[in-house]
């Protein structure tokens, strides 16, 4: 005589692939919800911030320090009140970059910053505009020196604009203007040049 009872205690095939749809049904979910790119997105943001301010600290205390910016001290400028013109921080009159970035430029030589700060995906990655730190300075001596860069994530970009703090760069002059070129998309920021800056 056969044990019915022995067969109702295990599963069907039947109810195990219901119970793996439901699971990865879920999993889609949670993973749409937590969006892995605009989280990685708002992480290099929040990274940018942080090495945008570290540098203007570093300028800062070399100015403190010398009574005068690094492009001064290189010869770019000739005194203090001057402007100077958004570039990448990768040029060498920032102070990151010595000759050709194979070397300490004077930030990193006069202990401003770390030498590895050198190694930096927006010093090493400076030919795209998405993957720069701009710095620059607009003229007078109570003119602030400012980091700037394109934001990848939708939140950062989505407050910039709600706070009117989307800006294009002069690499004249070292102005900041406010525009309204750019919205939350994706593309038009790289194509129309605008920036966050710090600080805001």
């Amino acid at each position: 005589m056969i044990n019915i009872n022995k067969f109702k205690k295990a599963f069907t095939l039947v109810e195990l692939l219901i119970v793996i749809g439901l699971l990865g049904a879920i999993a889609l979910i949670v993973i749409a919800a937590i969006n892995p790119i605009e989280q990685s997105n708002r992480a290099r943001d929040t990274r940018f911030k942080a090495d945008g301010g570290q540098l203007i600290s570093a300028i800062d205390r070399y100015f403190t320090a010398r009574s005068e910016f690094p492009w001064v001290t290189s010869g770019t400028a000739t005194s203090i009140d001057e402007s100077y013109g958004f570039i990448t921080s990768s040029n060498v009159d920032v102070g990151i970059c010595g000759a050709a970035c194979s070397a300490d430029g004077l930030l990193l030589s006069t202990n401003e910053l770390k030498s590895e700060f050198r190694n930096r995906d927006f010093i090493q990655n400076s030919t795209n505009l998405d993957q720069q730190i701009m710095i620059g300075k607009g003229a007078g001596s109570s003119s602030s020196v400012y980091a700037c860069f394109i934001p990848l994530a939708k939140a950062t970009r989505e407050k910039a604009i709600a706070d009117g703090k989307v800006y294009t760069l002069s690499a004249a002059d070292g102005t900041r203007t406010v525009t309204a070129a750019c919205d939350v998309a994706t593309a038009n920021w790289v194509t129309n040049a605008c920036y966050v800056c710090i600080p805001e």
